[in-house]
């Protein structure tokens, strides 16, 4: 008996398609808000401990690593509801077909990453 299975998989070179990417998102965007829930537990306490606590709370956020964890994790936020979504209609069966639902995985990145920006440059 001859296996023809693969012996190594090289990772990297495995392409998609863009519903799977969507879901792999969905899953990373999910585990990144679960894992923030502590720290920003923590910095919601130091916030409420004083004035100094306060401050230093409002430097964290100000600063340009600040900036950047809030700015993904707004886009995680957003990606995770809009793919919730998505994956809503589909249990409904909206966009089962192939057209529609790489239609929709592709307005779920795009939605969540300009409302991503446009929510940047608004509370800027």
């Amino acid at each position: 008996m001859v296996n023809s299975r693969p012996v190594f998989l090289e990772l990297w070179r495995i392409r998609l398609p863009i519903p799977g990417v969507v879901s792999i998102l969905h899953r990373v965007s999910g585990v990144l808000m679960v894992l923030a829930i502590p720290v920003f537990a923590a910095l919601f306490a130091q916030a409420l401990s004083g004035s100094a606590g306060f401050a230093a709370t409002a430097a964290l956020a100000s600063s340009a690593l600040g900036q950047l964890a809030l700015l993904l994790l707004g886009w995680s936020l957003l990606h995770h509801l809009l793919a919730g979504l998505r994956y809503l209609a589909l249990d409904l069966g909206w966009g089962l077909d192939r057209p529609s639902a790489r239609k929709s995985a592709w307005t779920t990145l795009y939605s969540a990453l300009a409302l991503t920006l446009i929510g940047a440059v608004v509370l800027r």
